[in-house]
């Protein structure tokens, strides 16, 4: 399957396949960040989903797929230290501020900044009437953000600082889009990149979370969250791996975008699920980021 893929890459069919994986993962995605924000400590859960991640794909890593090569091998140990970074931002951020200010700010900071690295680094370039897709999306998301923050209660420093930490967190998005993207297309075997990734990028924040647990005076009952954790790493699988897959094959810019749909899901996902508020105004805003990115897509 994965000589079959590399052969589809950049070409019409290959461009489908990606944006179907790119709406993908934006549905998975919204999951994932509900799951992380919910009303377990987002340190936990993180740490109980990238435990499944680990169990999960440690035997496809070793025994199914090839071995990655040196390159490979460097390129992981970078997105081990970048996927790091960008978990933690994310904890932070969902310690200080609602899901619906953190996540809207998040995805809203990271197409931007992807589009303009793709440009960089793969030569891709957007038409205008991609980038008033571009402007839409963003625009959208961030105001979704202003529109949620004025309905927030919280104490403000606290606020401020979720705030500064999903900004970090939306350039971490950037750049570890960026750096994944580079690493699958030079992986052989596009499966051998994303079964190593998502080994050794889970074997960190198991401990963290280990240490985080042992040391609260009121400590939660393990058992809803390890199951948590396992909805959370099948659906990390879709999100990540989604996102991955679509970039190896099409642009990285328009997967990029695509992918922040997920904001609207999450917005469905805080109002169905989470009891957040949900108005006319969001509504809007909403639509405009879906309409940013029919615009990317049928503008290229």
């Amino acid at each position: 399957m994965g000589d079959w893929l590399v052969s589809i890459a950049g070409t019409p069919e290959g461009a489908r396949l990606a944006t179907i994986l790119a709406l993908m993962s934006a549905i998975a995605h919204a999951m994932f960040g509900a799951l992380q924000k919910g009303r377990y400590d987002p340190w936990l859960t993180r740490g109980a989903i990238d435990g499944w991640l680990a169990v999960i794909s440690a035997p496809v890593a070793l025994f199914l797929v090839p071995w990655p090569t040196a390159f490979t091998a460097w390129m992981l140990a970078g997105a081990l230290v970048i996927h790091f970074i960008y978990k933690c931002t994310m904890a932070l951020a969902y310690e200080k501020a609602a899901y619906t200010v953190v996540y809207p700010v998040v995805r809203g900071t990271g197409p931007l900044v992807t589009v303009i690295a793709a440009t960089v680094f793969f030569q891709e370039h957007f038409t205008l009437i991609q980038w008033l897709g571009v402007a839409c999306l963003s625009g959208g998301i961030l105001l979704l953000a202003l529109r949620n923050l004025s309905e927030e209660t919280i104490d403000l420093h606290a606020l401020k600082v979720g705030l500064a930490w999903a900004v970090a967190g939306g350039v971490m998005v950037a750049l570890y889009t960026t750096w994944d993207a580079y690493g699958i297309r030079s992986s052989i075997n596009p499966f051998t990149f994303l079964a190593w990734f998502f080994f050794i990028t889970a074997l960190d924040f198991p401990i963290l979370a280990a240490i985080r647990y042992r040391r609260m005076v009121s400590r939660p009952v393990l058992k809803p969250l390890i199951w948590r954790g396992l909805a959370g790493a099948l659906i990390a699988w879709i999100s990540f791996g989604g996102v991955m897959m679509a970039t190896r094959l099409d642009k990285v810019g328009e997967a990029a975008v695509l992918r922040e749909t997920s904001t609207v899901f999450a917005a469905l996902i805080g109002w169905f699920i989470l009891g957040e508020k949900v108005g006319p105004r969001r509504l809007f805003l909403m639509a405009l980021v879906a309409l940013g990115a029919v615009i990317v897509e049928m503008g290229g």
